[in-house]
């Protein structure tokens, strides 16, 4: 009896080993706290920009060997410094981050005069009524049902209101979708 007393007592102290060690690793590797907190300090950055000065040194040869060295020539940043120092002039991609007008047609100074004449007054320039317009024609060309076009106008001008800074009911939001359904409709799809 004592030998399988002796295995049971084993398995137990086993389990419970196993589970102390598995709650141990689970905890470890839930946590959020990061252990990475050692950034490169400005010595690293000279001693980088020595072997780097050093070995332009070594390539040049004898032309430059009654110079000064190049290391006092190159400027010497912290890193925190160098991510977060701004450029001397931004620049920027030809066209980026593109015009600040959107040239309306025809076609959109229509739908934009209908919606004032319905009562409708669209925010801005009108880009995000003429945007609305063109996903209400092209759902309809796509078979969308008249319940999602809907649902996702009344969300459009919502957030069209919500970023003009007027507030707007549910209900109001319904009906101005309506009236640009319609407008869009008799107006801008063709």
């Amino acid at each position: 009896m004592p030998a399988r007393t002796r295995s049971r007592s084993t398995r137990v102290v086993g389990a419970c080993a196993a589970a102390l060690t598995a709650a141990a690793l689970l905890g470890a590797c839930g946590s959020d706290d990061s252990t990475a907190t050692s950034t490169p300090s400005a010595t690293t950055t000279s001693a980088a920009a020595a072997s780097t000065s050093a070995s332009a040194t070594a390539t040049t040869g004898a032309e430059t060997s009654g110079t000064a060295s190049t290391e006092a020539d190159a400027p010497v940043t912290t890193p925190g410094e160098a991510a977060t120092a701004p450029p001397a002039e931004p620049q920027t991609a030809p066209g980026f981050p593109g015009p600040t007008e959107v040239p309306a047609d025809a076609r959109d100074a229509a739908f934009l005069d209908a919606l004032r004449a319905e009562g409708v007054e669209p925010s801005g320039d009108g880009s995000s009524a003429i945007n609305t317009a063109n996903y209400i024609c092209g759902a309809v060309a796509q078979g969308g049902t008249d319940e999602e076009i809907k649902t996702i106008v009344t969300a459009l001008v919502g957030s069209d209101a919500v970023a003009a800074g007027v507030e707007i009911t549910e209900e109001q939001a319904g009906q101005t979708a309506d009236v640009y359904i319609a407008t869009a409709r008799s107006t801008y799809c063709s």
